[in-house]
């Protein structure tokens, strides 16, 4: 059976299991004791396990993912192009994401008994209060110098208590330190990371194979706490997801193939249904790579050279629909937990969402580790994520839609400005805007 019918049903039976409990047991020590000794621990398995490899993960894909853009001696100014309208489209994506948590609210609407009863049964700390006293102890001077870490080893001992931004910082130069020294010397370290990187996500593999039971777990407990509510609620922050992608998707990429690219938009997303398809039913930006190379070739006729490179670097380096669905799940379980972010807090959001596009592992389940380092930055309980997992199998199917159909917009894009480049056998050039 498919890993997301089983994550599916195991979300489907808790949440059954915890009405029935709800309404069958009532509010009281019998519930609790369920909940607590029974239906958590089962999620907090999970949960450790995706805990457990964020320090490494963050680390090893934030420095790989600017190392790997070590190709820009062959393709100086595409490169250039790529890494523009990455940080472009992932910044409007996230945008888009924050702009429509805080226009439909999803997350609004628990009443304040209700929430202090989920987080006490899922024994949640009131972290938000903490973060907030040390901001207010700091200067903004003593803020942004404080992103640059003393001690990086220190800064991952603590990550989850405020450390990971430095981390991350760190992470950053020393992709960009890599990138300098060239790929004959930066080779043994750039072998140890990719090791790194393989393993955390072998690691999360484990973790997703036991994600049916912890998803049932960790459902069952907020069901059990909130009734009925929790599924409007969980409706709501699908059909705000699920919105925000489309709009990304059809408006902005569709915008930026017309305006730019001088395409019609109807045409490209025909031309590229295959990739699409196919993201969507792996959910791995990865997975679906050689299918998205091979359409960007036979059916948008773009340059190979130029496509093979934006679609293998995007395939590390761009995901827009991550980074979007990270923006909005934070603020979503920020309202749900009654965490008030300012606007400083949700720009703070918006910058580690985009961050997030570029260290997120593009397979099932790659981005939970980015969300939870984000829920912890700005106060939102990290174990909150149980919250959300029931729906973000087929979330995770729509976002990775929209990873790679960004891949290929950036593609069509640079290849238009790039303009001829690619001389096949025939020796006759092909455009990237020739159909």
């Amino acid at each position: 059976m498919p890993l997301h019918t089983r994550i599916f049903i195991g979300m489907l039976t808790g949440l059954v299991l915890g009405l029935v409990a709800r309404y069958g047991l009532g509010p009281g020590p019998t519930l609790t004791w369920i909940v607590q000794n029974v239906a958590l621990p089962l999620g907090q398995v999970f949960l450790r396990m995706i805990f457990m490899v964020v320090v490494p993960l963050v680390v090893s894909a934030l420095a790989l993912g600017v190392a790997d853009i070590g190709d820009l001696s062959k393709f100086r100014s595409v490169g250039l192009k790529v890494f523009f309208f990455t940080l472009l489209f992932t910044s409007i994506a996230v945008l888009v994401g924050v702009g429509f948590a805080n226009l439909f609210q999803p997350g609004i609407g628990l009443g304040d008994e209700a929430r202090k009863a989920l987080m006490t049964a899922l024994q949640m700390p009131d972290a938000a209060l903490k973060v907030e006293q040390a901001h207010q102890a700091k200067g903004l001077a003593q803020v942004l110098l404080d992103f640059i870490p003393k001690n990086p080893f220190f800064e991952a001992v603590n990550a989850f208590e405020g450390g990971l931004v430095p981390l991350m910082f760190f992470a950053l130069m020393m992709g960009v330190g890599m990138l300098t020294v060239g790929p004959v010397k930066a080779a043994p370290l750039k072998s140890v990371l990719e090791s790194i990187y393989a393993v955390m996500l072998a690691i999360i593999g484990f973790a997703m194979k036991v994600a049916p039971i912890g998803v049932g777990g960790l459902i069952f407990a907020v069901a059990a706490t909130l009734g009925l509510d929790v599924v409007v609620m969980l409706g709501k922050y699908a059909l705000v997801v699920v919105g925000a992608l489309a709009f990304q998707q059809f408006i902005v990429y569709g915008a930026a193939v017309a305006l730019i690219a001088r395409r019609s938009p109807l045409k490209f997303f025909a031309d590229t249904r295959e990739p699409m398809l196919t993201a969507f039913s792996t959910s791995s930006s990865a997975a679906t790579l050689p299918t998205a190379m091979k359409t960007a070739v036979e059916q948008l006729k773009l340059p190979k050279p130029i496509s093979d490179f934006v679609l293998t670097v995007g395939s590390t380096l761009n995901h827009h629909g991550t980074a979007l669905y990270e923006g909005i799940t934070v603020l979503f379980l920020a309202q749900f937990f009654g965490v008030h972010l300012s606007l400083g807090q949700q720009f703070y959001v918006v910058g580690m969402a985009i961050l997030g596009g570029i260290g997120t592992a593009g397979v099932p389940g790659g981005s939970l580790p980015m969300i939870v380092v984000i829920m912890q930055s700005v106060g939102v309980p990290g174990a909150g994520i149980g919250v959300i997992l029931g729906v973000d199998r087929i979330l995770d199917m729509c976002r990775t839609t929209l990873n790679v159909t960004g891949d290929l917009a950036i593609a069509t894009v640079v290849a238009h400005l790039e303009g001829p480049v690619d001389v096949p056998a025939d020796g006759v050039a092909i455009r990237p805007d020739q159909n």
